[in-house]
């Protein structure tokens, strides 16, 4: 049984109902082991909510066993399920229930996928752990493009990786009302990031690689300067430029494996460069 599914007793009343609802929503159902279909219900129910600990507790009521809990809810008939927030009624359903009005009932309460992601993502980004928070972000954007705080939890995890070109649009969306002080201090990032992308040393390498191309250690010091300003791609092109030309260049090729390591799982550009280099081998 999950953590979050209770059997209530008038030993574990106060603390479940009255004090975990004040942190989370307590869903008492109320069933009797003669009646089918409370007992259907009651499990619907239980494989809805399992798994949403942080958010909701699901508080079975056995009437046959704890009759005088039903009378002080004014249970009439079975099954009932009643919703309670700080030790107070707040809604609930009665009577035989499809699996439809199931969801309808629970999705007011329950969060969307899109709130759990978006949770998991901040929370690794929190842990620092930002390669492994961006899969959660992007799915949770794929659901709901539109909400503000996915496109700001995303946009700071790609500044973090250096996407600034994937930050910058995601950020010039945001409307107006939602410019709160986060988003301020990610156009700050996002203005830092585009400066170090375009230093004075770049420029100076760029500008002696543009007069002598097919210098190879002028490549890869462009190739490496690149991707420490995180313009990954840039320097990946130019690692495998290199390697058309000379396919057992094994230095280059190790610059080239070792960029494409440091990309986090999933991440498009890797998956790119990976087979252009499988191409070039097979």
């Amino acid at each position: 049984m999950s953590d979050n599914i209770v059997a209530i007793s008038p030993e574990n009343f106060q603390q479940v109902i009255l004090e975990e609802s004040k942190t989370k929503l307590i869903l008492v159902h109320f069933w009797a082991e003669q009646i089918p279909e409370s007992v259907e219900l009651r499990d619907k129910l239980a494989g809805r909510v399992a798994g949403a600990d942080n958010f909701m507790t699901l508080a079975t009521v056995d009437c046959a066993a704890q009759q005088a809990i039903a009378q002080q809810f004014g249970v009439q008939a079975l099954p009932t399920s009643v919703m309670v927030k700080d030790g107070q009624p707040i809604d609930g359903i009665s009577g035989p229930q499809n699996d439809q009005a199931i969801d309808e009932f629970l999705g007011k309460y329950l969060p969307k996928p899109e709130d759990t992601l978006l949770a998991q993502g901040l929370d690794l980004l929190q842990q620092q752990k930002v390669n492994e928070a961006l899969a959660p972000l992007q799915q949770a954007y794929a659901i709901d493009s539109e909400r503000a705080d996915i496109k700001k939890a995303l946009a700071d995890v790609y500044l973090h990786l250096g996407k600034i070109a994937e930050a910058e649009p995601l950020l010039a969306s945001i409307m107006m009302v939602d410019k709160d002080s986060y988003y301020q201090s990610l156009i700050a990032k996002l203005e830092l990031a585009q400066e170090a992308s375009n230093s004075p040393e770049i420029q100076a390498l760029e500008q002696q690689f543009a007069a002598n191309p097919d210098d190879i250690d002028l490549t890869r010091q462009l190739a490496v300067q690149y991707n420490q300003v995180n313009r990954v791609d840039e320097a990946l092109d130019l690692l495998y430029k290199l390697l058309l030309k000379d396919a057992g260049d094994s230095e280059s090729k190790k610059l080239l494996l070792d960029i494409l390591a440091a990309l986090p799982d999933g991440d498009k550009l890797a998956a790119k460069y990976r087979r252009k280099l499988f191409a070039m081998m097979y």
